[in-house]
């Protein structure tokens, strides 16, 4: 279902065909459990021989890498909040994973990006919120650039769908 621009989907984001995809990572880049685990995996050993080379990357930053054996060229990596409570600074450190990727998404000239929902599985982010803010800072983008990317939230389960699908509606 697209909302001008965003569109919202339940499949694996290894295998999209989309030019970007972003990984939920962790501080090390060095792969981990997920979403994280799984795009490691798909890419091949050449993704964590470059994610080697980056130095790690902290909390709300983003670093890009190449797709390597996956379907897309790139792959946008981003370190979203652990949450406690959402009184750490977390809303705003989660904003800036958005905001990092969709810098480096405008740099590097990528027309689509697929999102997982950073932070919602094992950081423990309200999904909601979460996709409040995922909402919020793709239409700002949208609204600032002349050639947006098209960009695809992808739903791990049924429970995000609907909470991407409510701030779609509802913002």
């Amino acid at each position: 279902m697209a909302h001008n621009g965003i569109e919202l989907t339940k499949e694996d984001i290894t295998t999209l065909a989309v030019e970007g995809i972003v990984n939920a990572a962790n501080n090390s880049l060095l792969g981990g459990g997920g979403v994280d685990g799984a795009i490691h995996r798909a890419a091949g050993p050449e993704l964590l021989a470059e994610c080697q080379k980056l130095g790690g990357c902290p909390t709300g930053e983003a670093r890009i890498t190449k797709g390597y054996k996956l379907p897309a060229t790139w792959v946008i990596h981003t370190v979203g909040p652990v949450w406690h409570g959402g009184t750490q600074g977390e809303p705003e450190l989660l904003a800036h994973c958005y905001r990092n990727c969709f810098y480096l998404v405008r740099e590097y000239s990528i027309m689509s990006i697929a999102f997982p929902a950073i932070s919602t599985g094992v950081y423990g982010y309200p999904k909601d919120e979460a996709a409040r803010i995922a909402v919020r800072e793709a239409r700002r983008y949208l609204a600032e650039n002349e050639n947006p990317a098209a960009i695809l939230f992808v739903c791990f389960n049924d429970a995000t769908r609907l909470a991407y699908q409510h701030a779609l509606t509802t913002s």
